[in-house]
């Protein structure tokens, strides 16, 4: 981490401190069909300049614990799966915690071609393709498995997203993925917003909108895919100062790229809010933390061979009936 400081990433519960209104992502649509938040050119900038800077692999430190994570799930399926892809796969976070047992041949793609050229699929045959994930260059039926970790969150058309990733893969294929949403960088959000409605005036969005947990499932269902499994992880990173939590979003290439971003932050507003967020969430030890509120989903590509639900009025039981199983005869 920046600063010489060593973050802790920890599984905790939900903080019980004081939370403001949180920035939710719209689902709606503009009147051309398709939503514009982000700018995608600025957030390949980001990216680009992100994995330029020397000392970039020391801000990995969260692409790999949730590369871990999506990799865990893909073991979990207990299938070997001819041909992948990975969706914005920076330098292959998920592929590196992956073995030729389960994958044998992967794509990996990303908008960011400087991040690309440090990709690698470890023991596994890659094969590196420049590819925005809103536009997926693929044909139809093609992978057996589609993975992501940490991209999907600033994708602008999710539903259309997902609805391109279904469409490549090939019949009873798996989508596994990762995303922030939720009340990710809440501790964040909040002190920006107080700090700068008390410095002047009032507050603009510095934290990018996010998907809830309980529209991803739908979004999912809508999209097309079945035997659907969405959880949560919540992890957090302890930092010195709301500087290092900014300072290392930067160098994920995470920073804001919403079109109605604020260019900059007054310097008297980050003091202010370096204060509010020292003395809103600060811990004993004296760092600071940061939540990241992670979204795992799988869903499957119908296809005939799947179970599927009895159809509605087939049972031969009633719910009322089962009171009496295992029932002491002798109460009769």
């Amino acid at each position: 981490m920046s600063g010489g400081w060593c973050g802790i990433l920890l599984r905790a519960p939900a903080s019980p401190c004081w939370r403001l209104p949180g920035a939710r992502r719209s689902l709606s649509r503009s009147a051309g069909g398709t939503a514009n938040v982000f700018d995608r050119t600025m957030k390949k900038r980001q990216k680009d300049w992100a994995a330029s800077r020397p000392d970039s692999r020391k801000y990995d430190y969260l692409r790999e614990e949730v590369g871990s994570g999506v990799a865990d799930r893909v073991y979990d399926v207990a299938r070997t799966f001819p041909v992948a892809l990975e969706l914005s796969a920076g330098r292959g976070h998920i592929a590196q915690h992956l073995d030729k047992e389960a994958v044998q041949r992967l794509f990996l793609t990303d908008i960011s071609d400087a991040i690309l050229r440090q990709a690698s699929g470890g023991e596994i045959a890659t094969h590196v393709v420049m590819a925005d994930e809103e536009f997926l260059p693929f044909k139809e039926n093609t992978f057996d498995l589609v993975l992501s970790s940490l991209s999907l969150h600033w994708i602008n058309d999710l539903p259309g997203a997902l609805r391109q990733i279904l469409n490549v893969l090939k019949p009873d294929g798996v989508f596994i993925g990762a995303m922030v949403g939720g009340e990710t960088l809440y501790q964040l959000r909040c002190s920006l917003q107080l700090a700068e409605t008390e410095r002047e005036g009032g507050f603009s969005p510095h934290i990018s909108p996010y998907t809830a947990v309980t529209d991803l499932g739908n979004l999912l269902g809508q999209a097309g895919f079945n035997m659907l499994t969405v959880d949560i992880d919540e992890v957090q990173v302890h930092y010195p100062s709301i500087m290092e939590v900014m300072m290392d979003l930067q160098g994920m290439g995470e920073s804001n790229c919403a079109w109605n971003r604020r260019a900059m932050l007054h310097r008297d507003t980050i003091l202010a809010a370096a204060a509010v967020y020292k003395e809103m969430y600060g811990k004993e030890d004296g760092s600071i933390p940061a939540t990241f509120d992670v979204l795992y989903m799988i869903g499957w590509k119908p296809h005939e061979s799947q179970a599927k639900a009895a159809k509605r009025g087939s049972a031969s039981v009633s719910f009322a009936d089962l009171s009496q199983i295992n029932q002491d005869p002798s109460r009769k």
